[in-house]
């Protein structure tokens, strides 16, 4: 049958989620298997979604296609492009904190990180008053709002993202030059095979490499600890973050202590085994530092924990007593230093209110931090639906 190679894929994808190293009780397959459905979907959508000659934006991850530690904050698109072509994206800028362009060479493996050719944010552009904008990609040229395209370019990725999760997001088009009288060839059943082939090598490669990814960057640090802000590799120019992994019982908590920084934009969230976000629609799984509640001296505390220590800047595991721990500082104007980074103290969680400086003011009701949920979900939806 035509779909016989994507068929293979799944079952032998299904034995990649069983025999996952973390994995020790059924809700870790559980959630295995969601992953392992949202990664069918997404690579469907990216075998089908690739055409360098007549390229599109398609949303790279969601709520249900998650992958690679998605950020709760951050909008990601991609379209396949191609060094021998020229490119115009236009759109128009939202009210975000961050809007960014990254050219990849290569795809993520699970022996490598692609190599970032360019990347770049806003700033670099000329934007009109309207807000409007127009970004050329190709040859060498001297224009404005152009970048060359190096040997090997594959796929532009742009991120939008919020630290106000209220903001609006603004609108993006991609046309390859010359292609306005052109249109697609008609597909054949063979072509048709082939994206279905596609589809489960992508599948297969994204499960293994981001099962891989957290062993080059995470699990080698000690537990419940965070390391110094450190570009990201493979990452943004602009983008500096703090790894570590978190092992906690439930009658305990981490506290996290870290400046509010000068970046525009900086941001906390776990992660789940699987290397992919938490829930974090309905449960308060992340925080910016515009979301979060900033002390007296300058700091933000986030309390890691199972249990509710009943305090604004509670991080709920949900369930997850280990998992990964990420910051994000975006947009930055100069190095971040280990001055700028967090520092962790674990405590059992009847501590909490002894070791936090600020306890009387840190405190929140139940019925105020469930508003802050509802929050969180009206703002997802609008969002997506934006």
């Amino acid at each position: 049958m035509l779909t016989d190679s994507f068929a293979e894929a799944m079952a032998a994808a299904e034995k990649i989620i069983e025999d996952a190293p973390h994995v020790r009780s059924e809700l870790d397959l559980v959630e295995g298997f969601d992953y392992l459905a949202g990664s069918i979907r997404a690579s469907l959508q990216m075998a089908w979604a690739y055409d360098p000659l007549f390229p599109f934006f398609a949303s790279s991850t969601g709520p249900y296609t998650k992958m690679g530690l998605d950020n709760p904050d951050t909008l990601y698109f991609h379209a396949n492009i191609s060094d021998e072509h020229e490119y115009v994206v236009s759109g128009t800028r939202g009210t975000t904190t961050d809007l960014s362009f990254q050219i990849l060479k290569g795809d993520y493996s699970p022996v490598d990180v692609p190599d970032s050719l360019t990347a770049f944010d806003d700033r670099s552009i000329h934007i009109e008053p309207d807000g409007s904008f127009e970004v050329h990609f190709g040859r060498p040229s001297e224009e404005r709002n152009h970048f060359t395209l190096g040997e090997g370019s594959s796929m532009l990725v742009v991120r939008e993202v919020y630290s106000d999760w209220s903001a609006s997001r603004g609108t993006l088009t991609i046309s390859r030059v010359g292609s306005t009288e052109e249109a697609p060839t008609v597909r054949t059943k063979e072509a048709v095979a082939k994206r279905y082939s596609t589809a489960g090598k992508m599948l297969l490669g994204r499960l293994r490499t981001f099962l891989q990814f957290p062993q080059w960057f995470y699990l080698n640090l000690e537990v419940n600890t965070m390391t110094e802000p450190r570009l990201t590799p493979g990452g943004l120019s602009t983008q500096y973050s703090s790894a570590g992994h978190y092992d906690l019982r439930d009658d305990q908590a981490m506290i996290i202590t870290v400046p509010k920084s000068d970046a525009p934009y900086q941001g906390f969230q776990l992660g789940s085994m699987w290397y992919i976000s938490l829930d974090y629609i309905n449960h308060q799984t992340s925080l910016t530092a515009d979301q979060a509640q900033i002390d007296p001296d300058g700091c933000i505390r986030l309390v890691v924990s199972e249990r509710n220590p009943q305090v604004t800047n509670w991080i709920e595991t949900t369930g997850h007593l280990r998992g990964y721990a990420q910051f994000r500082w975006q947009r930055v104007s100069r190095e971040m230093t280990p001055a700028d980074g967090p520092s962790v103290e674990v405590v059992d969680i009847d501590q909490v209110a002894s070791t936090l400086p600020y306890y009387d003011t840190n405190k929140i009701s139940p019925q105020d931090f469930a508003a802050r949920i509802e929050e969180r979900r009206t703002a997802v939806a609008t969002r997506m639906l934006g």
